[in-house]
């Protein structure tokens, strides 16, 4: 099976991808961008761990 397969691949791999940017090197607005975006990663990650539909607290923010 290709592990590329696996549910949150994806996911596992943009959020690897983020977190190796150097940030120190990025202008404020892509600063933004990047804590932004991976904000939403996170937020997604949640979403769809395994369980996460059975559980009743669970808010998302718009």
């Amino acid at each position: 099976m290709d592990p590329r397969d696996t549910p949150g691949y994806r996911l596992h791999r943009a959020m690897s991808n983020l977190n190796s940017i150097d940030i120190d090197q990025l202008d404020d607005p892509n600063r933004k961008r990047l804590a932004e975006a991976t904000a939403l990663l996170e937020q997604v990650g949640l979403l769809t761990r395994p369980g996460a539909s059975e559980e009743t607290d669970a808010t998302v923010d718009s």
